[in-house]
């Protein structure tokens, strides 16, 4: 047994292990998480991966081809407020532009308490305070021409006070660096020279883009969680080459795909949100297999309810990100979450006498109020518990056993409140959380200029089947995928196994129209230099490589652009545009704008902007194979029907004997008409009535949602 792909995340509970076979076979395990240990954690998921397949945990770590692994240490950090002391060199004159921050102070338009009542809004704690902020002498110019030479005198004074004040890393950002990188290398050079083993963060390798705020936010947070991922990813490099895995070892990061060890050492924040994208990386591949090429991907675990978009078999992305409030520039595939997972809490608003169902969480602990822990607040798994949808005695595979009278008491003390039954009110708390989800989706497509009846709808994590059937009919999606039966709730961790290596190379140019071929073709082929530079010293065969080219572009004037991706075929002869080219990016801008904003919101007359270019370098996929089941049986096994129990149904209004069955024992062919509960070691699907499961040949659950 040699070629296994391995893919390991590390959840806030869990971690998850994923490991693929030559032939196609999948493996799944899971560890508790082990904070702030992490690698401990990882290290015992493999164990447990390498003991299935019956292996020496040594002899394992030497059949693995590839390891890819998604960590949560950058975010954790961030979350807690545990990163370095951080400082920043900046253009002087400027040393207050990340405290000023934008306007907004980094309010999103989704929280709509703070946006009505912007007075509740406030700025957030700094992650660099102005004692640690120094400004040098220099200035470059918006067409990269240097006006002041940088002072010499005032990096070193920099330098020694931000050392003398006892800073673990240091950020640095200059005015138009982005055009004329040399004050930065400079700065990051004498800096080196003095402090060997300072974290330095320069905002030419991180953000090469305009916009100083943003750009300056990225280069601080990534000095911020620098000191703390780049330790851990060390020591975890060296303790996997002693257990025997001597090959590269591969980081998730957020633009999808995977980037090397020593990329994620010094750009730790490509990690951030790494986690979530890798659902859409494994859907992505799954949906190549299935040739669906638009999907929307929901995760919904005990927090948070995460949402994906893939179109046309491509990931949306988006390039602006918000963190604790504050925003900067990344490249990242777009997901969406809203505070509704399994830990929501419910309550009964005192003014309206309404129900309120999260975004405050239990968390892992306490917990729901059937983890038996202290809380006595419902959630929407004891609402889940509470309608008979899950089982108390086979939580997460029987590893938990939940306490059903607790969750009835919570539930019933609400109920009280409301003036409303046991089971009326268990519907209730479920039915919000879904109609949120089904909103934040619709939300999610229709602001791309998406229609979500044109979707499927993969479901993955460990309560999102539960719930799919209802927040994926009020969509109108076309069906729900649970993929790939118990991988499913390690969905995160296959996506890490199946990623492809991937690097995301950005230019600032503002060209106006009519453009000019060569200069488009110049920015072009500086791109190509720099990622075929990047993935020769990944290793990566020139026959390995594929790129993937694109222009932002807007009406001249506006401040928004749109991404518009180049044509395969305009690219492949020498990385040049024709003038043929560059008329059908044109239309193909007008047309993805006209998507988004409107039939007939473009103005031709006006003249046109090329402002960032981009190119995406990926290595050559995986040579992953699934195996398909050959022969399809419509009779369900016996064995595979589990026993019944009492499920109260909305839709009918009544509890009714459901049948319950052992999804890891059905069969391709097999299919469940609704009523009904289908189990596997760590999800629960609910077949609501006049709604049919089906197994594909893939083992796949497809679920036929009905009207």
């Amino acid at each position: 047994m040699t070629g296994l792909h391995v893919g390991v995340d590390i959840g806030g509970t869990f971690t998850d292990c994923v490991v693929i076979t030559e032939k196609g076979s999948v493996v799944t395990t899971k560890s508790p998480s082990t904070p702030p240990h992490f690698a401990d954690g990882m290290v015992s998921a493999m164990e447990l991966a390498s003991a299935e397949l019956g292996l020496v945990f040594k002899d394992f770590c030497q059949k693995i081809s590839v390891l890819t692994h998604g960590t949560t240490v950058g975010t954790n950090a961030l979350i807690q407020r545990r990163g370095a002391k951080v400082g920043l060199i900046t253009t002087k004159g400027h040393e207050d532009a990340i405290h000023i921050m934008r306007g907004s102070r980094g309010v999103t338009s989704r929280n709509l308490n703070q946006v009505v009542h912007f007075p509740e809004s406030q700025k957030p704690v700094p992650i660099v305070p102005k004692k640690w902020v120094r400004g040098v002498s220099e200035r470059v110019d918006c067409m990269g021409e240097v006006i002041v030479p940088i002072n010499k005198d005032d990096v070193e004074q920099a330098i020694t006070e931000l050392l003398d004040q006892g800073v673990e890393a240091i950020a640095v950002c200059l005015l138009w660096s982005f055009k004329t990188p040399a004050h930065e290398r400079y700065i990051k050079e004498r800096i080196l020279k003095r402090a060997p083993d300072m974290f330095v963060s320069c905002s030419v390798d991180l953000a090469p883009k305009w916009g100083e705020y943003e750009r300056m936010t990225a280069t601080a947070l990534n000095a911020y969680i620098g000191p703390v991922t780049s330790d851990y990813l060390k020591k975890l490099d060296l303790r996997l080459k002693s257990a025997g895995y001597t090959k590269p070892l591969q980081i998730t990061q957020c633009g999808g795909g995977s980037i090397s060890v020593e990329r994620a050492i010094e750009a730790p924040l490509l990690t951030l949100d790494s986690g979530p994208v890798s659902g859409v990386t494994g859907s992505q591949f799954l949906g190549r297999i299935l040739n669906i090429d638009n999907v929307i991907t929901t995760d919904m675990g005990g927090t948070s309810f995460d949402v994906g978009i893939i179109h046309a078999g491509q990931p949306s992305f988006s390039f602006m990100a918000n963190v604790a409030q504050y925003e900067y520039f990344i490249p990242k595939v777009d997901i969406q979450a809203i505070g509704s997972g399994g830990g929501s809490l419910a309550v009964v608003d005192r003014l309206t006498k309404t129900l309120r169902v999260g975004p405050e969480s239990a968390g892992a602990n306490p917990g729901p109020a059937c983890y038996g822990k202290g809380n006595e607040t419902p959630t929407v798994t004891d609402a889940d518990l509470v309608l008979g949808y899950i089982d108390p005695d086979n939580f997460l595979g029987g590893k938990i056993v939940l306490d059903k009278g607790k969750s009835v008491a919570a539930v019933q003390r609400v109920a009280d409140q409301l003036g409303l039954s046991l089971y009326e009110t268990a519907a209730g708390i479920a039915k919000i959380a879904e109609f949120k989800m089904a909103d934040i989706i619709r939300k999610t497509t229709v602001e791309k200029g998406l229609d979500p009846r044109d979707f499927s709808l993969f479901a993955f994590g460990g309560a999102g089947p539960v719930h799919a059937g209802i927040f994926a009919r009020e969509l109108g999606a076309q069906k729900v995928l649970v993929p790939l039966n118990r991988v499913a709730s390690t969905w995160c961790a296959f996506g890490a196994a199946t990623a492809s290596l991937l690097h995301i190379h950005e230019r600032v140019e503002i060209l106006s129209s009519p453009f000019q071929i060569k200069q488009v073709n110049a920015v072009l082929a500086e791109l190509y230099a720099a990622a075929s530079k990047q993935m020769g010293a990944d290793g990566i065969p020139a026959s390995g490589r594929r790129f993937q080219f694109s222009v932002d572009m807007r009406h001249r004037g506006q401040i928004n652009e749109v991404e518009v991706p180049l044509s395969d075929d305009a690219v492949k002869a020498g990385m040049k545009l024709a003038d043929k080219d560059l008329a059908a990016l044109i239309e193909r801008f007008y047309g993805r704008y006209e998507a988004i904003y409107g039939r007939g919101s473009s103005y031709r007359d006006s003249r046109l902007e090329m402002v960032t270019f981009r190119l995406r370098a990926m290595g050559a996929s995986r040579t992953v194979t699934l195996p398909m089941a050959k022969r399809s049986a419509a009779a369900i096994k016996e064995k595979a029907k589990t026993g019944k129990r009492k499920v109260y149904w909305t839709d009918l209004g009544k509890q009714m004997i459901t049948q319950v069955y052992n999804g890891e024992l059905l069969d391709y062919g097999n299919t469940v008409a609704g009523p009904a509960i289908v189990e596997t070691s760590h999800t629960t699907i609910v077949v609501h009535p006049q709604q049919k499961l089906l197994v594909d040949a893939y083992g796949n659950f497809e679920l036929k949602l009905g009207r």
